[in-house]
């Protein structure tokens, strides 16, 4: 598995954020390749964070490529910024047994 994290730092409205992002995202990774879930999370503070993750870093980087740009076209009205990336190989993946 491959996960992307992408954090804002100064959006104006992270629910507003999310609400948009998961029509919009939401569809996207659906139809991509390798996707296997979706995460967006409100770090308090005009502090956003959304997770990406998949199969493999080839299908999540290309997922991530249109997800910025949806985010640029699409959500410009909430003075995101560039995001912090952090991506990588899952190394650790524990579930719960329930």
């Amino acid at each position: 598995m491959y996960i992307v994290i992408r954090k804002y730092t100064k959006v104006r409205s992270v629910a507003d954020a999310a609400r948009r992002a998961k029509s919009g995202v939401g569809q996207m990774l659906r139809e991509s390749h390798g996707f296997r879930s979706y995460y967006v999370l409100d770090g308090g503070d005009g502090v956003g964070v959304a997770v990406m993750i998949f199969e493999d870093r080839e299908s999540a980087n290309a997922a991530n490529e249109k997800v910025l740009e949806f985010v640029q076209a699409s959500l410009h009205d909430l003075n995101l910024g560039d995001p912090e990336i952090i991506a990588g190989e899952v190394l650790v993946n524990i579930e719960s047994d329930a």
